[in-house]
């Protein structure tokens, strides 16, 4: 018996081994050293699985028996594996990733990244490949994002779940940019600010998002622009413009930087307009990202940008039926004059980071915006308006003259703005926690002057008519200047525990303009179920969302007796508050061995104090006032996966309404934005027998947005229409020769500093649809007063190409 005792008491530490347990701690980074937020470790054969911390920090502990093999996976990157042996209870292991190479002939490991919020990561690398008529930029890859609306092949501007324009965050290195003030059409448009060559990722929200994102009230999208590791380069060229940027780093990484420029013209696209005349838009940007570290734990950092855009439009002749079968009509105008615009941006941040240590990391910021914007018409025309002969005839014979006339539009405007800021922001680990804090101040400075008018005359007749005095249609005069300050912070905490992901917060905001603080609180919440059939990720997310004003809502208007408009600025003006419930949820499956992800989001957006708005084309008009309240709801689909093997591609549904209700009997009425459905894809494929060549389209189908008959005091129920959907087909062809894999790249020395040469052939609104911009009014000789249709663009083909060193 006492040798049993002995035995077992030397053998026992074997046996407590044999049947213990083995702890994996460390951090997880991706090839650009960055924390793999959310990368997923997991033991092969078992269920015991974990993911990482917004810092990259991972923790399992399971039981062994002898060895195991631990599995690292992250979205586009390779997947990872390390062996364990029980001899040692404790192990620290930092993962270092490499990038993904996918083969199409090879079976690829595919993760998603798991979503704890709603800012959802975007794969950035498919934008190239997106074909694209407003010029192949970040916006391209968000047309096709659930709740996310784009009904102008002109412009970059988008709708995201009801919202207008102007209520979609942008930030580029934590640094909210603008979009120009006085543009009024598509045309005039030039790129937006993100150079995609330049983008290291990218990541959106529809709504519901953190506390740290800034205070409008749809939508937050956030850029990253990339440190290079080494030298890189690249140059390409279509008949819509042209880019090259190049990256360069030290060989120690301690000096980065990245220049990039753009330059665009849309003349090629604008000829297929229906209105002829002389199109004349260039567009040119600099942008340059330059980073230094200077001392191991101190980081500097430039991001600079100049853009210019002009427009020359000297129109000459429109001639346009519309109508249905049984009624066709036909509209013809004969110009005289022309369109002079000009915009420039200057915009420059310099950032100061210090991290010392791997849990902290501090930033001071300081930044300008400088905006000059003159819009300068003078063009008069001559029309008639008619109804078509022969409905079944070619050649459209006149039959019934419905209305003759001229009108003169004129407009001198000017705007001048500059935005000055400094901030703090700051980001500290610890346990299961990730507090972020920051706190900025901002100066507005914003000169404005508008000059605009239009006469119209009807048969002899000035509209409107009276017996005594000569009317313009149109009369806006405004002369005014702010100068105001606004200091906003926020601080929120994102807490892990187990498979539950918490993130809350508050966000501040004081305006001198109108002294109102405004408190936004924030949370979001997600789990993880570990089912072993399916594999499910859920969120639900709210918060107060203000927008306060800018410049634009608070403007004002005061007519005099002669109808002259005059523009002042409304210092009682409240900003718009929204209260954001967003319920969302991801399935991760595998369909025929490829990965899919079906996204759902079900969401509710009540509004008080909105100030109501008209849109014509892409120009916003305020009233100036808190007249309405307002709400959207809908549903948001997405399906995105590997449809064909190899290439990704997605399908986007979303139901929804926009209402506003101003009090005035009408009840609950469409807002200008109003989609109530819309259906995008981006599909990828191979050329049967030939991989190489691959085939991209891009597909849109959505409701036609309402409009309203010009002059109406609010939008009514009966003075409303809605314009025909919007139906978009872009497709193309492209074929890559990449180093290695092409054997005369790889012997011609001339091609000796090349990585790959990109080819793509394009065909813009493939099937030729007439899709509306926006509408011309005319009255006949009855007083009716009818909407004619302004197109967007035809069909036309596109051809580009692209060399990468």
């Amino acid at each position: 018996m006492k040798k049993l005792a002995l035995i077992l008491f030397l053998f026992f530490p074997i046996i407590l081994s044999a049947a213990g347990s083995v702890r994996i701690y460390g951090y997880i980074y991706t090839p650009q050293r960055e924390p793999a937020e959310f990368a997923t470790v997991q033991v092969i054969g078992t269920d015991n699985s974990t993911l990482a911390r917004e810092d990259g920090y991972y923790e399992l502990s399971f039981p062994i028996t002898d060895t195991a093999t631990v599995l690292f996976l992250y979205t586009g990157c390779e997947p990872m594996t390390v062996k364990l042996k029980a001899n040692n209870p404790n192990i620290r292991k930092i993962i270092y990733l490499q990038e993904a190479v996918t083969h199409l002939s090879e079976a690829e490991v595919k993760v998603f990244a798991k979503q704890t919020g709603t800012q959802d990561v975007l794969d950035f690398s498919k934008i190239k490949l997106i074909p694209d008529a407003s010029g192949g930029g970040i916006e391209s890859l968000l047309s096709t994002q659930a709740g996310v609306s784009m009904n102008n092949d002109l412009s970059s501007q988008y709708s995201v779940r009801g919202g207008n324009y102007d209520e979609n965050s942008v930030y580029v290195n934590n640094i909210e940019v603008y979009r120009p003030q006085l543009v009024r059409s598509g045309q005039q448009e030039g790129l937006s600010f993100i150079n995609p060559d330049m983008v290291s990722s990218v990541s959106f929200s529809a709504g519901g998002f953190e506390p740290k994102y800034g205070d409008k009230m749809a939508s937050v999208l956030d850029i990253r622009y990339k440190k290079p590791k080494g030298f890189e380069a690249s140059v390409g060229g279509s008949l819509l413009g042209g880019s090259a940027y190049i990256g360069h780093a030290t060989r120690n990484g301690k000096f980065t930087q990245l220049h990039g420029i753009r330059y665009k013209s849309s003349n090629y696209l604008l000829a297929t307009l229906e209105t002829e005349g002389v199109y004349d838009q260039k567009f040119l940007d600099y942008q340059t990202f330059i980073t230094y570290n200077f001392l191991p734990k101190w980081e500097l950092s430039l991001l600079g940008n100049f853009s210019q855009n002009s427009y020359l439009s000297i129109p000459e002749e429109l001639s346009t039926t519309f109508g249905n079968y049984m009624d066709v009509k036909q509209f013809r105008v004969y110009f005289e004059g022309q369109e002079k615009d000009l915009f420039q941006t200057l915009f420059g941040a310099v950032a100061l980071k210090y991290s010392p240590s791997k849990n902290l990391s501090m930033n001071l910021m300081a930044s300008a915006y400088e905006t000059r914007e003159e819009v300068n018409y003078d063009i008069a025309a001559d029309y008639w308006l008619g109804e078509v002969a022969d409905k079944n005839d070619n050649s459209q014979t006149e039959e019934n003259t419905l209305g003759v006339g001229n009108y003169h539009d004129f407009g001198r405007n000017s705007l001048h703005a500059l935005v000055v800021a400094v901030a703090h922001r700051g980001e500290y680990s610890f346990k299961k926690n990730t507090l972020e804090w920051g706190v900025s101040l901002q100066q507005e400075k914003i000169k404005d002057r508008l000059n605009e008018f239009q006469m119209r005359d009807s048969a002899g007749y000035s509209l409107p008519y009276t017996d005594g005095d000569l009317l313009m249609y149109y009369n806006l005069y405004s002369a005014t200047e702010l100068n105001s300050y606004r200091t906003q912070a926020f601080v929120q905490d994102r807490l892990r525990l187990g498979h539950w992901s918490l993130t809350g917060g508050v966000r501040a905001n004081y305006w001198s303009f109108n002294r109102e603080l405004l408190v936004s609180p924030r949370l979001t919440v997600a789990y993880f179920p570990q089912w072993k059939k399916h594999e499910f990720g859920f969120r639900f997310s709210t918060g107060y969302y203000y927008q306060s004003p800018f410049y634009k809502e608070m403007r004002d208007t005061v007519a005099d007796r002669l109808g002259n408009v005059l523009v002042q600025l409304n210092r009682d003006i409240k900003a718009q508050r929204s209260l954001h419930f967003v319920l969302g949820s991801d399935y991760y499956f595998k369909l025929q061995g490829r990965p899919f992800k079906f996204t759902t989001e079900l969401y509710y957006k009540p509004a008080d104090r909105v100030i109501s708005y008209t849109v014509d084309n892409v120009k916003i008009v305020y009233s100036g006032e808190n007249d309405t309240r307002a709400y959207s709801a809908g549903v948001d689909f997405k399906l995105f996966g590997e449809f064909v093997p190899g290439v990704d591609s997605w399908l986007s549904l979303s139901f929804m309404q926009a209402k506003e209700n101003f009090d005035n009997g009408e009840g609950w009425v469409s807002r200008p934005n109003e989609q109530r459905y819309n259906f995008s894809m981006f599909f990828q494929d191979y050329f049967p027998g030939y991989p190489k060549y691959k085939f991209h389209l891009k597909f849109i189908w959505a409701d036609g947005l309402p409009f309203w008959a010009p002059n109406t005091a609010v939008h009514t129920k009966h003075n409303s229409g809605r314009t025909t959907p919007y139906r978009r087909v872009d497709a193309g062809i492209s074929r890559s020769f990449v180093r290695g894999d092409v054997a005369w790249l790889d012997r011609a020395k001339v091609f000796s500093v090349l990585k790959s040469i990109n080819l793509g052939v394009e065909v813009f609104n493939l099937f030729d649809i007439s899709n509306v911009a926006s509408y011309y009014w005319v009255t006949d000789v009855y007083r009716s007063q009818h909407a004619i249709p302004n197109y967007l663009t035809a069909r036309q083909f596109n051809v580009r190409l692209s060399l990468d060193f």
